[in-house]
């Protein structure tokens, strides 16, 4: 079965940081891209940040530019997002999602993506 699973979610104050993590399991994910959407209350799925398999390129949304960082270390089959300097516009739940071809044009529609994960709760108290 194949899985991939968020942790590191969790509450935290305004200004306070918070690293995800994304761990895949039951197939290899060799030569996948690696993205990070959010949802809030109310609102669609939005693009966070995607990262090729080589690490080679990395994207972001302009909302957490200069604030968030994603990186993949795959001997572990594992993705990350650390957020740094974070703000209640950044409560939401984060999942994670493995797109098999990385699409410059496309990265940022969830409907490319082949896996997701479960989610985990990020809330940001002012």
């Amino acid at each position: 079965q194949v899985q991939l699973v968020e942790s590191g979610g969790g509450v935290v104050q305004a200004g306070g940081s918070l690293r995800l993590s994304c761990a895949a399991s039951g197939r290899t994910f060799a030569g996948y891209a690696k993205g990070w959407f959010r949802q809030a209350p109310g609102k669609e799925r939005e693009f966070v940040a995607v990262i090729t398999w080589s690490s080679s390129s990395t994207v972001y949304a302009d909302s957490v530019k200069g604030r968030f960082t994603i990186s993949r270390d795959n001997a572990k089959n594992t993705v990350y997002l650390q957020m740094n300097s974070l703000n209640r516009e950044d409560t939401a739940v984060y999942y994670c999602a493995a797109d098999a071809v990385f699409s410059s044009s496309g990265y940022a529609r969830p409907q490319i993506y082949d896996y997701w994960g479960q989610g985990t709760q990020v809330t940001v108290s002012s």
